[in-house]
């Protein structure tokens, strides 16, 4: 039997493991804190939304992401797919405009099909974009999903609170550390974001909202018991844990934009977390020898998670090429370069 040892346990990691796990292998996942999705996992969005990333993304990202649509609402019970909503201030109405050329799969509402839609939205948009096919999940309540799976399997060992190890007994590494790998990884940056969690009682939202905005744009992801997250920035810098005084004011702005209500919620949580991304901001496998690097997810955790753990198990067990192993349907593109690095 295979064995393979996984190294970190957030998103990205647990789904390598099940992915490794249900292929046959012997799977040991190594974490050093004390318990699953504890990092960049802890503060995501947990939006499902393939077709909305076409907005500022690659089409390989769309391709990769529809896949995931299929993934959480199979794997994990809380995935919600009820859509998403792009919303546009009156004074920002030509945002709406850009982000429907550059997208697909979504019907124009107008005021009162919003409203038929998210009625504490009656009465504050003309109109909006509703992609239908888009799902949101709790990203903590999935990563304790993906835990509670794997340790149920007799082919897997979850190791908390424990080092990588250093290869050995293993036939593969699958190192799964987002930016606590950019010794090891060349090319990686970090991409800082940082978001909010405000609860109130006198909103009531069923799905993700993203508000537009030429500079900002900010989304809003209800979480049930009056709680919705709200993020997020992206920052060029590698400074994780501080929340910016300007960071608070656009979130918060944005979200009283979308209900005034919002002035009065109180902020339960703040954080702020560093992405690995690449220079094209898309995801690579990459493979130094037997050990294979699952990295550059960018702001795309939950949704490009499950292609990467295929696409590992491919290279690992079936001789796929890591540099194309992403492509696809969506063709030859610089996105998926994925340098080889000799052992």
């Amino acid at each position: 039997m295979t064995r393979v040892a996984v190294v970190g346990a957030g998103v990205a990691g647990l789904c390598a493991a099940l992915a490794f796990a249900r292929a046959g292998a012997q799977v040991e996942v190594f974490e050093r804190a004390a318990g699953p999705g504890l990092g960049c996992s802890f503060l995501a969005g947990g939006m499902i939304a393939p077709w909305c990333e076409a907005e500022s993304a690659e089409p390989v990202v769309v391709e990769l992401g529809v896949e995931a649509l299929d993934y959480w609402t199979r794997e994990v019970p809380v995935a919600l797919r009820r859509g998403s909503l792009v919303l546009a201030p009156a004074r920002e109405r030509g945002e709406l405009g850009r982000f429907a050329r550059r997208t697909r799969e979504f019907e124009r509402l107008d005021a009162r099909r919003l409203a038929e839609l998210e009625p504490d939205l009656s009465g504050r948009f003309d109109e909006a974009l509703f992609f239908p096919q888009e799902a949101h999940l709790d990203p903590r309540e999935a990563v304790a999903a993906l835990a509670a799976r794997l340790e149920a399997m007799e082919n897997v060992a979850l190791r908390f609170g424990a080092e990588p190890p250093d290869g050995a007994g293993f036939d593969w590494t699958i190192d799964c550390r987002g930016f606590f790998a950019r010794e090891d990884v060349a090319g990686l940056r970090g991409v800082k974001g940082e978001m909010l969690v405000l609860f109130t009682r006198e909103v009531s939202l069923s799905r993700p909202v993203r508000m537009t905005h030429p500079r900002h744009p900010v989304y809003i992801v209800p979480r049930g018991d009056g709680r919705f997250m709200i993020g997020a920035t992206m920052i060029e810098n590698e400074e994780a844990g501080r929340v910016t005084a300007r960071a608070m004011m656009e979130l918060l702005g944005a979200a009283y934009t979308v209900h005034p209500a919002f002035a009065e919620a109180e902020v339960v949580e703040t954080g702020a977390g560093v992405r690995p991304a690449f220079s094209d901001n898309l995801p690579r496998v990459v493979r130094d020898g037997r050990a294979l690097f699952l990295n550059g997810l960018y702001r795309h955790g939950f949704l490009l998670a499950p292609a990467l753990a295929r696409a590992a198990v491919e290279v690992a067990l079936e001789g796929a090429d890591p540099r194309t192993v992403l492509l696809g349907a969506a063709g030859e593109t610089h996105a998926h370069r994925s340098e080889r690095q000799d052992a």
